[in-house]
């Protein structure tokens, strides 16, 4: 009983890598951020159905990492690059909205299919609007939905645009906000904010590991608020 055991305990363990690999896949070929849809489609793809086999978000992070690694060694941190570089600029803009990075960008696996995501503050929910307006920058107006715990969720106000190429999305908060980050769909511990400073440390370290390893240098995007 105990071998039997055993035996469906790896053969779970066997099933959940699996799915974690194709969804890690399926994200970096297609472009989709969604862990639950990548979820449904490796599990309909390996004809995989059982709950116990599903992997868990961070699973599949540390797959899609991986991937990245092994498939993507050229044109990932390229891209990750460009679009830190342009958060920073775009943190520069929005400085009086105290903007924190969050998501693929900071964390290290966004790609050309990735937007640069901002959490901005202010008590004043037109405050961005009006800002981007100012600086004659067309956007759209959505929302986004965060949780704040288990059975816990709202929807904050989205403002997004594209600035050469890449795609910026803003989530506004109130400015308490910026004492409690939403959890992180991803492990569901509060998510990871970095500041203009954290930013700009990064992108100074990872300058420093390439020209350690004697990389050639990867080329800066030109400024997508250069005129602004």
């Amino acid at each position: 009983m105990h071998r039997a055991q055993q035996h469906a305990e790896t053969r779970t363990r066997e099933r959940r890598r699996r799915l974690a690999v194709e969804a890690a896949r399926l994200m970096a070929e297609s472009g989709l951020r969604d862990f639950a849809q990548a979820k449904r489609k490796a599990a309909e793809r390996l004809g995989i159905h059982e709950d116990a086999s599903l992997p868990r978000n961070r699973e599949i992070q540390d797959a899609l990492l991986e991937h990245q690694r092994l498939f993507q060694g050229d044109s990932q941190p390229q891209a990750l690059t460009a679009r830190r570089e342009a958060a920073r600029q775009a943190m520069r803009l929005l400085q009086a909205f105290e903007p924190r990075l969050v998501g693929p960008v900071l964390e290290g696996s966004a790609d050309d299919h990735s937007a640069v995501n901002l959490h901005v503050f202010s008590d004043d929910p037109q405050a961005i609007d009006w800002h981007l307006s100012e600086h004659g920058i067309p956007f759209d107006s959505g929302s986004r939905r965060y949780r704040s715990g288990p059975d816990s969720e709202w929807e904050a106000p989205l403002v997004s645009f594209t600035a050469d190429g890449i795609r910026f999305e803003l989530s506004l908060f109130p400015l308490d906000g910026l004492r409690q980050a939403p959890l992180d769909r991803i492990d569901g511990r509060p998510m990871k904010r970095a500041t203009m400073a954290q930013l700009v440390a990064l992108l100074e370290a990872s300058t420093d590991a390439m020209e350690d390893t004697g990389s050639p240098d990867q080329p800066v995007p030109d400024s997508p608020f250069a005129d602004h």
